[in-house]
């Protein structure tokens, strides 16, 4: 696929709106000469990007300080987990932030990046099937339904420039929950089948974004994962090998996960660096 023209109207900029994932984003686009603002409640510095501070759940916080863009990146974190959080972050603060901005005219592309969540865990009787983008989807908790009224109401709203990335679980430098959990042997690993880990590195979620930001005629919906799901217990096992710390103890569960495809997404082009997860950590522990 192509790569997006700005128009001629105005240089390529984009407004960030995020934490990491948008950093690493913001360096990348400001390397390639894009004019790039970033929106956090609590701005820090980074070169060549302007900061703003605002809260896309407070709307008189947005108003007369959004640039006029060609781009924008929606991939913000909620404070907490809980319904009106995510209710307040996603459909609401999708909108608010649209309402707040100065003209849509020349907005190309508007990228929404959800989550996986929006699948239902994989039953036994589908545990070995695959899931993608044609997979029918599931509001049957509160991070699904906000996820799935945020995506419909910008397709509604933005037909021509909505695109949706559902990310697995991003991994990379500094997220060691999971390495924690098996450092002090406080993970159980589930045993039977259905278990599915669906993982992608932040590396390559940031450059899932940056591509899908710039090609022309995409998808309304991808998946972002590494391509290689693995059974939980057995990725469990490998990470505490790298780590040197026994192996979790097993015990029965009821179907945890599902195996998500990225074809789509390599269809289009992008191509994971890291499309293996165990060697990804094996990099991060320098082991």
């Amino acid at each position: 696929m192509g790569m997006l023209q700005p128009s001629a109207q105005m240089d390529p900029s984009i407004l960030l709106v995020g934490g990491e994932l948008c950093q690493r984003v913001a360096a990348t686009l400001h390397a390639s000469g894009w004019q790039v603002w970033h929106l956090r409640r609590r701005p820090s510095a980074a070169p060549g990007v302007l900061g703003i501070q605002a809260d896309l759940s407070a709307p008189h916080t947005l108003r007369g300080v959004l640039p006029q863009v060609s781009h924008i990146l929606f991939a913000p974190s909620p404070d907490q987990r809980t319904a009106a959080c995510y209710q307040a972050t996603y459909p609401a603060g999708l909108q608010n932030l649209l309402a707040a901005l100065p003209c849509r005219q020349d907005l190309q592309r508007v990228l929404l990046v959800g989550s996986t969540v929006v699948w239902p865990e994989a039953g036994i009787e589908s545990a070995a099937s695959w899931v993608d983008e044609r997979t029918p989807t599931l509001a049957n908790e509160f991070r699904s339904h906000a996820l799935l009224m945020a995506e419909a109401w910008l397709q509604q709203h933005l037909p021509q420039q909505a695109v949706t990335l559902r990310l697995g679980g991003i991994y990379g430098p500094g997220r060691t929950r999971l390495l924690d959990s098996l450092r002090h042997q406080r993970l159980l690993a589930p045993e039977g089948p259905g278990h599915w880990s669906n993982r992608i590195h932040i590396e390559d979620a940031a450059a899932a974004c940056v591509h899908l930001l710039q090609i022309t005629q995409p998808q309304p919906c991808y998946i972002g994962t590494d391509g290689n799901p693995a059974e939980k217990a057995a990725f469990y096992d490998q990470l505490a090998d790298l780590l040197r710390v026994p192996r979790p103890a097993r015990t029965p569960m009821p179907p945890t996960g599902k195996r998500l495809s990225n074809a789509r997404l390599l269809e289009s082009g992008w191509r994971p660096r890291w499309p293996d997860a165990v060697a990804a950590y094996r990099a991060l522990l320098q082991v």
